[in-house]
Formats: structure tokens, sequence, C-alpha cells
């Protein structure tokens, strides 16, 4: 089967793709191997998406976007793509159905996860006291304690962030000696709100409906202690999903895909939106954004490059 535009990954870029895309009459199909949403459909309360007065979950959000596209005529897939194909001016993505389908233009909107530390609890409290985005969820936390692990610049400026809301933040870290730039270290180490919590590592989360209490093991005395917390903050990296990224679409050196101001990649007809792309803020907004703008100049570019007979050339 044919497409004028397919999407791959049903999260706030991809969605907003879509409902661009398909709204502007191109025949749009949107590829998601998991669940429509993406990892915000985790998230119980989005309180900084803009036009929302009152929260709603991440699954309530995205199911809306959802609807929307799918009114304005776009097709949805839960096949999971296994290989792309993007010589020629008709692109070819497959999937583990065994299926073919030929699109002029690819929108990849995969994403990103973050590294995670793999501990008992993590997974069972995601969305419930553990976060990964404090810009995301830091007003959740407002006079309450919560703990940041990492020691980079994301992190210690992010615990730096947190104590707008909470009333105290820990910082874990491995090491006794944070990995951030001194100005950003020498702002949270003069933080009355903020504590240190050198050479240690969390061992296991803990709680009941939600997070209570941290395991905490110190590397260089081989203590063990306990932190009372009501949530904590994941910060030791972030992952693309670019695992069907060939050597044609050119990465940065994090292994994002680099794009220009249209959210084009280095292959013409081939587009980025969202965090699989090089960008400095990661959020529904920005995804949302991206998705916009990958759309409309997807569609921009078809009109003045693509000859309907192209693909029957091939």
């Amino acid at each position: 089967m044919r497409y004028d535009v397919v999407i791959i990954g049903g999260g706030p870029a991809g969605l907003s793709a879509a409902i661009y895309a398909a709204r502007g009459g191109l025949k749009t199909a949107v590829f998601e191997r998991a669940f429509i949403g993406g990892q915000i459909t985790v998230t119980e309360d989005v309180e900084n998406y803009p036009g929302f007065e009152e929260s709603l979950s991440g699954f309530e959000l995205t199911g809306k976007m959802h609807a929307q596209a799918e009114r304005f005529g776009a097709e949805f897939f839960d096949e999971e793509i296994t290989a792309l194909h993007l010589e020629g001016a008709c692109k070819t993505v497959e999937t583990s159905e065994d299926n073919k389908y030929e699109a002029k233009v690819i929108i990849l909107c995969t994403g990103a996860h973050p590294r995670s530390l793999g501990v008992p609890g993590e997974e069972e409290f995601t969305g419930r006291g553990v976060s990964y985005c404090a810009t995301c969820d830091g007003a959740l936390y407002r006079d309450k304690v919560v703990a940041m692990v990492g020691g980079g610049d994301s992190a210690v400026q992010e615990a730096i962030f947190l104590t707008r809301f909470a009333s105290k933040v820990y910082i874990i870290h491995r090491r006794d000696e944070l990995r951030a730039q001194k100005i950003i270290q020498d702002r949270a180490l003069s933080n009355p709100k903020i504590e240190m919590v050198w050479d240690s590592v969390v061992h296991e989360i803990q709680g009941e409906a939600a997070v209570q209490k941290l395991k905490v093991f110190n590397r260089k005395t081989e203590e063990v202690s306990y932190l009372d917390v009501d949530g904590v903050f994941i910060y030791v990296g972030i992952l693309p999903n670019n695992e069907l990224m060939g050597p044609e679409i050119k990465l940065d050196e994090a292994g994002f895909v680099i794009t220009d101001e249209n959210m084009q990649t280095s292959v013409p007809g081939v587009y980025a939106a969202g965090d699989i792309r090089n960008t400095v803020l990661r959020q529904v907004v920005t995804a949302a954004s991206d998705g916009a703008i990958a759309a409309w100049c997807a569609e921009k570019w078809l009109i003045e490059n693509f000859d309907d007979s192209s693909c029957d050339k091939e």
C-alpha cells in the first residue's frame, strides 16, 4: 500500500504530524509498536500543556490527539517497523507482520527513553513518584521532599529547578564530586534546600501506593541508609530510539537525529520530530511543535519536488 506520508511513532510528535498531514489532505499512516501516546501516557498529571486550565493525564491528552488525527483521516497501525529503505523517490518500510508500505515522505518520531537505574521499585512506581522529567512533574511536589539521582549538568540544573517547589531536594551521586559545570555546582551547593548524598547509589525504591522511601548504599563505607522522600527524579542519561536509522541518516555523537529548522534530515523526503531529534528541550509541547513543522514542511516539499509518477518509474 502506498501513502503520501508514513509517520513512525505515535507519541505527541507523531500525533501532531498526523493531524497536520492528514488535515492537509495527505494520505497518512502512523505506525506505533507499543501504545499510542508514548511515554507521556504514564504521567498522571500534565499541567504545562497550553490550553488546559485543569491538569489532565498524559493518556487523556494523547487520546484527544489520537482522535483528532483519526477525524482528519490518518490511519493507525500497531505494526512494528523492522526495516527502512530510503533510497529513491519512494521510500519503503517493512513491518513485523511481513507487510511492506511505500511512502513519498517519512517522518521519524521514534522518541527516546531515559536510562533507567534498573533497581527494584523503579518500574512499579514510574508515574507514581518516579519521574524522569523535573520540568514536567516538579510542580506536583510543592512543599514535599524529593531526591535527584545523577551528577551531570541536567541532573544538577533540574535539582535547582525543583527547589522552587520542594521543601528539600537530595542529590544522590555515586562519586564524591559532581560532573556538572562548576558554576552550576556552586549554585547547587550553596542552595539551602539541597542536601548532597555523596558516594551513594539507590538500591531500591520503596512505597505502597506511591514512593515513600529510598534504600541507599554508600559505595565507600558500604553502609545502607534510608531516605524518606515523596518522589525521586532519575537523571542518569537519555537514550535515542535510533535502531532503525541507517548510515544515510546523520546522527550526532549521542545518536540523536540531526535536522535543519524544517525538521529535514540528511535524506531528502525524510523528516524527524520530537525526542529523537537533536534538541535542547524534550517536552510534549515541543514534540507537538516539531511534528507540526515536519508535516507542514513535508507537504511543501512534496508540492515542490515530487512527481506522482516517480514511484511508478522505480
